[in-house]
């Protein structure tokens, strides 16, 4: 399994409608790219997150599917979407094999 975790943080512009529409964009991205196991846009609870208040979580059957997501219309989307409103943001990407 391939894990694609992206943490970030907005700035003040991101408001609900913003969220709302992120949200909507990750549904398209969930109905679209196969390879996909899970696919979720959320809040960071922890209290060590560094102000990086929102997260996604994904998991693909492989680096292969990760790369195809990539470059997806779906995923290219929400990123032009987003990046004007990022102040930061941290991926971590880890091939994990099944055991």
């Amino acid at each position: 399994m391939y894990y694609h975790i992206v943490m970030m943080r907005f700035s003040d512009k991101a408001g609900p409608e913003f969220h709302r529409r992120a949200e909507a964009l990750c549904e398209r991205i969930r109905s679209e790219c196969e390879g996909l196991i899970h696919y979720d846009y959320g809040v960071n609870i922890a209290d060590r997150g560094k102000g990086y208040d929102r997260v996604i979580l994904s998991v693909f059957e492989s680096g292969a599917a990760h790369d195809v997501y990539q470059v997806s219309p779906a995923h290219q989307e929400l990123k032009a979407f987003m990046t004007p409103y990022f102040e930061d943001l941290v991926v971590c990407d880890s091939d994990v094999p099944r055991t």
